[in-house]
């Protein structure tokens, strides 16, 4: 019997979860074990999934779970050095030389434990099977429209926090932006054909601005972009990894350029093949935008965005990933078999 361990998220503002309630009561009825951590924080309540019939244990009991428990989260685990023995599916940001992913690395190598990276669950083509994508490019734009308001105010970024719905986050946008009594500002977004790309686009759109929308087809002759810095703003919703170009560079920061705000929503500053070479650490709720030249020029690179939407992020998630959930009990096979083969190679070369 496959035997689910959805752990609570332990990231400060990380409300969100990868399963519903009745995404639990599917793998139930399907003949899974599968207990939920007690959360204040998820923003479904647990009493909805004590109704639908899964098993609660105590907040943050992951390590003490059952040996063959296949433990569930998404963000990263508390960084106690402590090895790890389990089966974890999470978003492990360990594969692209990041110095926190090579400690996960070296925790899984030291208690026998794997990694089957959410990232890294694919189809036969290499699609991804589930992301959070549209989220975070939705919400990385709100919050790259908010730090451009706060720049003609005279200021940087103040803090950001949940908002209760789309609506609520457009509502709330719009009117920060309408107080500047300025034209909307224009837009480009690169990767613009993808699930982040999308999201940002349409956050944008539904805010007047116009976009310009570039993918593969305007990047592939790679060198510098100019066009990017006759952008007031620049969204970013391409991963960092091999042979990507780069967009931004120290030479870009000339004070010519009408580029005031970067919003780096694939954000990976601490990869070699981060595409923006003008910021090395990401930014946070508390402090959202890091300025990095005058005239003003500022980074919005939160690498939790789609938290700021946890319901809606959720809810499109779980959908996504509950039909890959309900083959683990073919954990060698398919995307789980590509996603450990990828984390034994990587693992390998410790």
């Amino acid at each position: 019997m496959v035997h689910l361990w959805v752990r609570s998220e332990s990231r400060p503002n990380e409300r969100r979860v990868g399963i519903t309630p009745e995404g639990v009561g599917t793998l139930i009825a399907q003949g899974f074990r599968v207990t939920v951590e007690d959360s204040p924080h998820r923003i479904l309540p647990t009493r909805d999934y004590t109704a639908a019939g899964t098993e609660i244990a105590p907040e943050g009991s992951w390590p003490d779970a059952p040996a063959d428990a296949i433990i569930y989260g998404l963000k990263e685990l508390p960084e106690t050095g402590t090895p790890l023995p389990h089966r974890h599916i999470m978003f492990g940001h360990a594969y692209k030389g990041q110095p926190a992913g090579l400690e996960l690395l070296r925790r899984f190598r030291a208690g026998g434990g794997q990694l089957y990276d959410l990232e890294y669950l694919t189809g036969p083509d290499g699609r991804r099977l589930a992301a959070f994508g549209y989220w975070a490019g939705f919400a990385g734009a709100a919050v790259s429209l908010k730090a451009w308001a706060a720049q003609k105010r005279g200021g940087i970024c103040g803090p950001v926090s949940t908002f209760a719905s789309q609506t609520v986050m457009c509502d709330a946008i719009r009117a920060e932006i309408d107080a500047t009594g300025l034209p909307r500002p224009r837009a480009i977004v690169i990767g613009a054909l993808g699930r982040v790309g999308s999201g940002a686009s349409d956050l944008l759109t539904r805010m007047g601005v116009a976009v310009t929308k570039w993918d593969m087809a305007e990047t592939a002759g790679g060198g510098r972009y100019p066009q990017i810095l006759m952008h007031d703003l620049f969204i970013n919703c391409i991963l960092a990894q091999p042979g990507a170009p780069v967009f931004i560079d120290q030479d870009a920061l000339s004070p010519a350029r009408i580029l005031s705000v970067i919003g780096d929503v694939a954000c990976d500053p601490t990869s070699e093949f981060n595409p923006i070479k003008v910021y090395d650490r990401v930014t946070d709720w508390a402090q959202p935008a890091l300025r990095v030249a005058d005239p003003p020029l500022d980074v919005m690179a939160i690498d939790n965005l789609p938290s700021l939407l946890p319901l809606e992020s959720s809810v499109d998630f779980a959908g996504q990933i509950l039909p890959v959930l309900a083959t683990l009990d073919r954990i060698d096979q398919d995307a789980w078999g590509r996603a450990e083969a990828l984390f034994q190679d990587h693992l390998a070369r410790l």
